[in-house]
């Protein structure tokens, strides 16, 4: 078991569950939903080898949880007993538990350097093969590429023109300047460009911290530029504007060497805020034309309307804790179609937290959700403190935190992701380290 505890096996096996986490589709669309189980189950048992090793050596306790998490955790799980589809709740159950159970072993296994290097790694493996993937597609299969196994419950025969949206790729590659999307390796130019933008932000601080070369930090950060031009999200144009602001807004606040300093740039700030607000909701079919959206957010509004009509008629603790929905289950085997593909998700995370788990759903994961934003945001604009507890120097790796959060809500607008895989665990990864980071700065004061 000596292995569990070697630096580099840990940081090895950081990478590879970032990459699966990030890339799942990739295993999905290779190997198949029994492969990727195989993959995913492996890796949840290593998890909890390794977490059981660190709670023997005191590296972490249960009492030491982030709450809201836990109350969360525990939400989802007895809402077994009111689900309108128990059979869906426990499978959604399964992988929700292996996500979170993933996460917190990431979160107290390796230290936020080791956890930048190991996105960084992660991300650019994606961003390379998915570009490879794309380039090989356009220049020498020369036509859309559909998945090696498809999706329980697909059939490709039944379809007289095969919808884009269950294409691996759209060999579109040669065509992005003239409105076409690359999908990757992921099989989804939105999810492509989330991990674009997250590589965006990675590799930044990467750049910024240091710990990567000049010369390669700026080519990566080209290829991440590159990729989300390259799909053309618009969620991912407006999230990139979010976080190009928010960092400024925070290198001005650190700046800011007194409290009323401070104070007056927060009101500042928060004037702008609204201000923008204001003009792009009076301007919004204007800045959806802008960025390529119809005024329907191309079709999502029939998504998000369905949702709340079946929301309302169980508003306080839903209808039961399902993750990604399942598709042959009703209510979801009719609930949501988008280009003639069936939806597995409310294409907005709110929504869907209130369509499983009611009101009372939207108050506990929005206390998990407003609870780490908060904690990522004191480690951005706090000076860290040395083992004695004196202020040091700022890093550019503090920002890493808030600047994740900042993507995943911006992205949790048209996105259920923030629920499932990469959004879960990166919330869930934040959660956790930055807790227990506040419980030894508070055990050192």
């Amino acid at each position: 078991m000596i292995v569990f505890d070697r630096s580099s096996f840990r940081a090895g096996f950081a990478v590879f569950v970032v990459f699966t986490l990030f890339a799942g589709d990739f295993w999905r669309y290779s190997v198949g939903w029994v492969g990727f189980g195989i993959i995913a189950s492996l890796i949840t048992a290593v998890s909890v080898i390794t977490l059981v090793r660190d709670h023997r050596s005191g590296r972490w306790s249960f009492g030491q949880l982030p709450y809201p998490l836990l109350g969360f955790m525990l939400l989802a799980t007895v809402s077994v007993f009111w689900s309108f589809y128990p059979g869906a709740t426990l499978l959604g159950l399964l992988t929700t538990w292996m996500t979170v159970i993933v996460a917190v072993s990431l979160a107290v296994s390796v230290n936020w350097p080791e956890l930048l290097r190991a996105l960084g790694i992660a991300l650019r493996l994606i961003l390379g093969l998915s570009l490879v993937f794309e380039l090989t597609v356009a220049l020498f299969i020369r036509r859309p590429v559909l998945p090696i196994v498809a999706a329980p419950g697909i059939d490709y025969s039944s379809y007289e023109h095969i919808p884009k949206l269950l294409m691996w790729s759209r060999n579109e590659l040669f065509q992005v300047f003239d409105g076409g999307k690359i999908q990757g390796i992921v099989g989804n130019s939105s999810l492509l460009g989330f991990v674009a933008l997250v590589a965006l932000i990675v590799f930044g601080v990467q750049l910024a911290s240091g710990t990567i070369g000049r010369a390669w930090g700026i080519i990566w950060l080209a290829l991440a530029a590159a990729t989300t031009f390259f799909t053309r999200s618009a969620t991912i144009t407006v999230a990139i504007l979010v976080v190009a602001v928010l960092v400024i807004a925070l290198l001005a606040i650190r700046r800011a060497s007194t409290p009323r300093a401070r104070t007056t740039l927060y009101w500042s700030l928060s004037g702008a805020v609204v201000l923008l607000a204001g003009v792009a909701f009076v301007m919004r079919n204007s800045v959806l034309a802008a960025l390529g959206k119809s005024e329907d957010l191309t079709g999502r509004l029939d998504i998000w309307n369905a949702v709340i009509g079946l929301a309302q008629q169980r508003p306080a603790v839903g209808w039961g804790w399902v993750s990604y929905w399942i598709p042959w289950v009703a209510p979801f085997d009719t609930l949501a179609f988008k280009s003639g593909v069936r939806q597995l998700h409310a294409h907005n995370a709110w929504l869907d937290i209130w369509l499983q788990l009611g009101i009372l759903g939207l108050i506990v994961f929005g206390a998990l959700v407003l609870s780490t934003t908060a904690r990522a945001w004191l480690v951005a604009i706090d000076r860290p403190r040395d083992f004695a507890g004196k202020p040091s120097a700022y890093t550019a790796s503090s920002l890493l935190p808030i600047l994740l959060m900042a993507a995943l809500l911006i992205q949790s607008l048209a996105e259920s992701r923030l629920l499932v895989e990469y959004g879960l665990m990166t919330l869930v990864v934040i959660a956790v380290k930055t807790r227990l980071d506040l419980l030894k700065v508070r055990h050192v004061g």
